[in-house]
């Protein structure tokens, strides 16, 4: 086994480098990809509050109105 055959880190240093020198389309598409997830992470929540709300309100009405009657 030579000293190429074995891991030196050479590969970790290599992917150190990579990050460095990254360029702005990569990084601007970062950005917007984490502004994306961070409105659609405000509408779920936001589904999720008026969801509890329903169901705080009528939840005897809600859960009656999957109950399957007779053969349905």
């Amino acid at each position: 086994m030579t000293s190429r055959d074995r891991d030196t880190g050479g590969q970790e240093r290599a992917a150190r480098r990579g990050e460095q020198t990254e360029d702005a389309p990569e990084a601007a598409a970062s950005a917007a990809v984490a502004e994306r997830k961070a409105e659609l992470d405000a509408d779920v929540d936001a589904i999720l509050d008026e969801i509890d709300e329903v169901l705080e309100q009528n939840s005897e009405e809600f859960v009656k109105s999957f109950v399957q009657k007779g053969g349905q």
